[in-house]
């Protein structure tokens, strides 16, 4: 389990490396939902998501020769580009999996930044050569399965903490759980009392099926939203969310669509489906805690194209 002073650590780090989000309330939002709401932008983030943020702490804590032997990640789209694009700038030759399911922008991005691309048929076959390509010498900076790279994450948690009001509940995307068990140890030491939701979305159920299970277990991946879609939670990940986060909600992947579309008419943000699934979950929060709720969402990424949010629209019927 990763504490306040790993997260802080990771913030010194990294800072100078990374942005310091903003932290906003939303009028837009607040109306829409019928409670205070608060924004953590992480779609501001470089590289366009969170997940800047531990990759740069893991790269920065690698040997000489760890650099030196390249670094390897796997990656739904976010993580792939945060490597490619901090590895550039660190001098770090990278090589990124993808499945063939990640967004083409995300492949492209990559490339541009420097990185060599491997696309496999899916996510498991995305992490089984990652693993292999481990084996045979490259440098591992796992998306979230690595306590440097969830204390990096945490970092917005020790944001949101600092920059934010009043909150009574925060409400966390989860993929492989990085970044809601890096926000949880960071909230749940200062701020006590808040009440911490993740969100998945249905068939990418990493972290729901672990709680039920009592464990990590794989899962099949059919949901959209390539980048939430882990084929399994870890050991580290369940024990932090286990511990730390008051519930995992559940969302269908037309709801996520239709969250993007809503955070772009009402909170004047363009994000992913995989922030846009806050908003479906942010009503289930309420139904379960009542008026008095103040939110707190962390918008965790915004590299999704106008092309591709349009066609998921059009798909569900909500143009």
């Amino acid at each position: 389990m990763i504490g306040i002073s790993d997260v802080e650590a990771a913030a010194e780090v990294i800072a100078g490396h990374v942005v310091r989000t903003p932290t906003l309330p939303s009028p837009g939002l607040t109306t829409l939902l019928g409670a205070p709401v608060t924004v953590k932008l992480e779609l501001l983030q470089r590289t366009g998501s969170f997940k800047a943020r531990g990759a740069t702490a893991k790269l920065l804590s690698l040997s000489e020769a760890e650099r030196a032997a390249g670094v390897v990640a796997v990656s739904g789209g976010n993580h792939g580009i945060a490597l490619a694009v901090m590895a550039a700038a660190l001098h770090v030759k990278a090589t990124v999996v993808m499945p063939r399911s990640a967004p083409a922008r995300a492949v492209e991005i990559a490339e541009g930044a420097g990185a060599s691309v491997r696309v496999t048929d899916d996510m498991a076959g995305a992490f089984a050569l990652m693993t292999r390509l481990r084996d045979e010498g490259l440098t591992l900076v796992h998306p979230f399965d690595d306590p440097v790279v969830i204390a990096g994450q945490g970092t917005v948690g020790l944001e949101f903490a600092a920059d934010a009001g009043e909150l009574t509940d925060v409400v966390v995307s989860i993929g492989g759980g990085g970044l809601i068990a890096g926000v949880a140890a960071a909230l749940r030491a200062l701020r006590p009392g808040v009440r911490i939701w993740g969100v998945e979305t249905e068939g990418a159920q990493a972290m729901s099926e672990a709680l039920a299970a009592g464990g990590p277990v794989p899962v099949p991946l059919s949901s959209l939203v390539s980048t939430l879609c882990a084929p399994a939670a870890s050991q580290l990940t369940y024990d932090h969310v286990s511990a730390l986060v008051h519930e995992v909600l559940v969302v269908p992947d037309r709801e996520a669509v239709r969250g993007t579309l809503d955070l772009a008419d009402h909170a004047k943000v363009w994000a992913e489906p995989a922030a846009g699934c806050l908003l479906p979950a942010a009503r289930q929060v309420l139904e379960r805690v009542g008026e008095r709720a103040r939110l707190g969402l962390v918008v965790c990424g915004g590299n999704a194209t106008t092309g591709d949010v349009m066609g998921w629209a059009e798909r569900f019927g909500l143009r």
